[in-house]
């Protein structure tokens, strides 16, 4: 008497993720050829290197997460530094090995990054809870910006300085911004209010009808 036995093995597959954790800093800009994140179009790559890209190496290698989520209070184009106290960001590490990130770890990270280059500077590296992160998202809001430029006009008023202080006289201009054409892809049509609070010269009229203004905007 022969006896068969049919058996059915049954494989399973077990997969578990660690909760997010987070981390915040303010970054600076120095370079004029550097998108804030990956700049890519159409499959086709724009810039080599990214602000988020610089910054996340070191966190990503030492805390072990598989992706480094990236958001900042706003944006500024690739042409454009960003100097002064830094535009703040945060980091959402996605299934990180490492649970806690002491003070000593954030300061390594922090230096790491800026002495691998001259491009981006970190400072005020942390840890913050997912509460914390909703001062970010407020601050995009109501926070006011300073922008420096150099401004040309094709007659030459430095004769006339009345007409400049005049400009400069202008409070809470609003403006009504369309979207621009740069970033289509991810925003949708609309025409925002954008106001400027203020504009102050920083320096003399300089030759060939030029001067440098700074301007205080919402």
């Amino acid at each position: 008497c022969v006896c068969a036995c049919a058996c059915t093995y049954v494989c399973m597959f077990v997969s578990s993720n660690l909760p997010q954790m987070f981390s915040q800093g303010r970054y600076c800009k120095y370079c004029r050829e550097l998108s804030q994140t990956p700049w890519i179009l159409d499959g086709e790559r724009h810039t080599e290197l990214s602000v988020q890209e610089l910054l996340q190496a070191p966190i990503l290698a030492r805390i072990k997460a598989d992706e480094a989520r990236f958001s900042s209070a706003g944006r500024e184009d690739v042409d454009v530094r960003m100097l002064g106290a830094g535009r703040p960001f945060i980091f959402e590490l996605i299934n990180p090995r490492r649970r806690r990130i002491p003070a000593e770890l954030l300061a390594e990270m922090q230096a790491e990054v800026n002495a691998s280059t001259t491009r981006v500077a970190m400072h005020d590296l942390q840890q913050i809870d997912r509460d914390e992160t909703a001062v970010l998202k407020d601050g995009e809001e109501t926070k006011t910006k300073t922008y420096s430029c150099v401004v040309w006009t094709e007659k030459d008023y430095s004769g006339q300085p009345e007409l400049l202080a005049e400009l400069l006289s202008v409070k809470d201009l609003v403006l009504k911004q369309k979207t621009p054409l740069r970033v289509m892809h991810r925003r949708v049509l609309a025409v925002r209010d954008k106001m400027i609070h203020k504009c102050v010269q920083a320096c003399d009229l300089l030759s060939f009808a030029m001067t440098d203004i700074h301007t205080h905007t919402h």
